[in-house]
């Protein structure tokens, strides 16, 4: 499996990093090495000084795609998930100014974190679906798919066009306004709506 993520796909997130905002979907990869699941600690690597959470929807795919068409997105993901995407945003900024990739930023063991599955069928629109985060009981990150710039049956369309879709692979689709720095014994919890999805600890 592969795990696909979007960038910048929330305009006050794009607004907060100073980015301009994208003609078409921004993509990027991790490994499946990236995965951190059941909850266990995201541990802070020592390569890098600044690490920030970044919560997102995640969808699962579940059937093989090739060029899917956007009316025919829907039929390729039946679950959703809450993830954070754990960006080392002083070695991104490095890279970035170097014109360099910035894999290393993103796509370190234990940067992807994942929650269970929900099937989608619970929620009436797939996008209109509020997910928050909270740092140590206080809500940093607060979103809604509504907000998004490319809507998940568009991001599926589009990386379809790249990237044969497998059963089982994710994309991450995007992270909104509130990212910030972690550090050792912050407690992260992550909800759908009012359903808890993650809640570990940072050491």
């Amino acid at each position: 499996m592969k795990i696909l993520c979007i960038g910048r796909n929330y305009v006050k997130h794009i607004e907060e990093l100073n980015n301009q905002v994208p003609s078409e979907p921004v993509i990027f990869a991790k490994p499946d090495s990236a995965l951190l699941l059941k909850n266990k600690p995201f541990f802070i690597p020592d390569f890098a000084e600044e690490f920030h959470h970044e919560v997102e929807l995640v969808v699962k795919i579940n059937r093989i795609g090739k060029n899917i068409a956007p009316q025919f997105a829907h039929r390729y993901y039946e679950e959703i998930a809450l993830g954070v995407d754990f960006t080392a945003r002083d070695l991104q900024s490095e890279l970035k100014s170097k014109g360099l990739p910035w894999e290393k930023a993103k796509a370190f063991d234990g940067s992807a974190v994942l929650s269970k599955f929900i099937n989608k069928e619970k929620y009436p629109d797939i996008q209109n679906i509020n997910f928050r985060m909270e740092k140590n009981d206080e809500v940093v990150q607060n979103g809604n798919t509504g907000h998004m710039i490319f809507p998940i049956d568009r991001i599926i369309s589009h990386v379809s066009q790249f990237f044969t879709l497998k059963i089982g692979d994710l994309i991450y689709t995007g992270t909104p306004a509130g990212v910030g720095q972690v550090a050792i014994n912050d407690r992260l919890k992550g909800y759908i709506e009012d359903e808890l999805m993650f809640d570990f600890l940072v050491k």
